[in-house]
């Protein structure tokens, strides 16, 4: 096939289509209002996890995500908001995973991350229509026993890297949090039930990323993610709004990325100024609208749902 073609269908591009005036339906009847915010940005994201497009003839970075920009209007009274578009991640690749991808991301003020899960699989049905879906609810801790026999919270790093070579998966030097990863993608996320709404909360604090910590024995993130049988597809948090400690976060994740020779973008002083001047208690989450389409069509790659991936960019 020529390369100038799409690499997505007729059929798929429709569906797109269709289901992103089916998303904005959703939140039009709930009055959640649709915003902007930029794709470039002077500031970048100190996630050591996560890799981004700087522009170098310029100061400037592709946006990881409009949570940043988002949150800006919270704390200027915008109420509930949602966004829909595209953001960028350097060196993603894969069956699902592409540098550029669109998402969907809001915020409700003063709802629990409970009360939003409730929200979220609301909208995974009303993109399925007609679709029966189970539906799971299971804490990060109990999922990891269950699947594997191991207390994300207690165990010994050493027993969790035996437990991940008895897998027959090979180790290199890593970390706790990213034998935990390793664990949840290759061990406990391919036997998770199909036609299964699953939602995974509660995650240990290492992992709570920009969600509060909740003072439990021990303490967890206030996070989510859900799964649609196996295919990851969000990730949601009571939203930290306290400004010293995301700062004092954002600083941890710098030195993280120091230590891994990764560059090192300017922290988003306007967001930690926004913080500062509060913003409201929330929920929030991210959803990747790429993955829900592949979903909805039944197919295994991103190619199949995106008219030009990275290869016909």
């Amino acid at each position: 096939m020529s390369e100038w073609r799409p690499a997505a269908g007729l059929d798929a591009i429709v569906v797109r289509a269709e289901l992103l005036a089916r998303v904005r339906k959703f939140f039009a009847l709930r009055g959640v209002m649709e915003v902007e915010t930029p794709l470039i940005s002077v500031a970048g994201n100190s996630d050591p996890g996560i890799r981004q497009f700087s522009l170098h003839e310029q100061p400037l970075w592709l946006r990881t995500s409009p949570e940043y920009a988002m949150k800006r209007m919270l704390a200027a009274g915008s109420g509930d908001i949602y966004e829909l578009g595209r953001v960028f991640r350097a060196g993603e690749s894969g069956r699902h995973h592409n540098r550029e991808f669109t998402i969907l991301e809001w915020y409700r003020i003063d709802w629990t991350y409970h009360q939003l899960m409730n929200e979220v699989e609301e909208l995974v049905r009303h993109c399925f229509p007609g679709r029966m879906f189970r539906q799971s609810r299971v804490s990060y801790r109990d999922l990891l026993i269950a699947y594997t026999g191991i207390d994300p919270m207690t165990a010994a790093d050493e027993r969790i890297a035996n437990c991940i070579s008895s897998k027959g998966i090979k180790l290199q030097n890593l970390e706790r949090q990213e034998m935990l990863d390793l664990l949840i993608s290759l061990v406990v996320q391919p036997g998770l039930p199909e036609n299964t709404i699953t939602f995974v909360f509660d995650f240990p604090v290492q992992q709570a990323v920009l969600a509060k910590i909740r003072a439990d024995d021990p303490p967890v993130a206030e996070r989510f993610e859900l799964f649609l049988g196996s295919l990851e597809l969000a990730n949601g948090y009571q939203e930290l709004t306290d400004g010293a400690e995301q700062r004092q976060r954002f600083e941890y994740e710098l030195q993280a990325r120091d230590n891994c020779g990764d560059n090192r973008a300017p922290l988003d002083q306007e967001f930690l100024e926004a913080l500062d001047a509060g913003i409201p208690e929330c929920a929030g989450v991210a959803l990747g609208v790429d993955r829900l389409l592949m979903a909805i069509l039944g197919v295994n790659s991103l190619e199949d749902v995106l008219a030009f991936p990275a290869e016909r960019a």
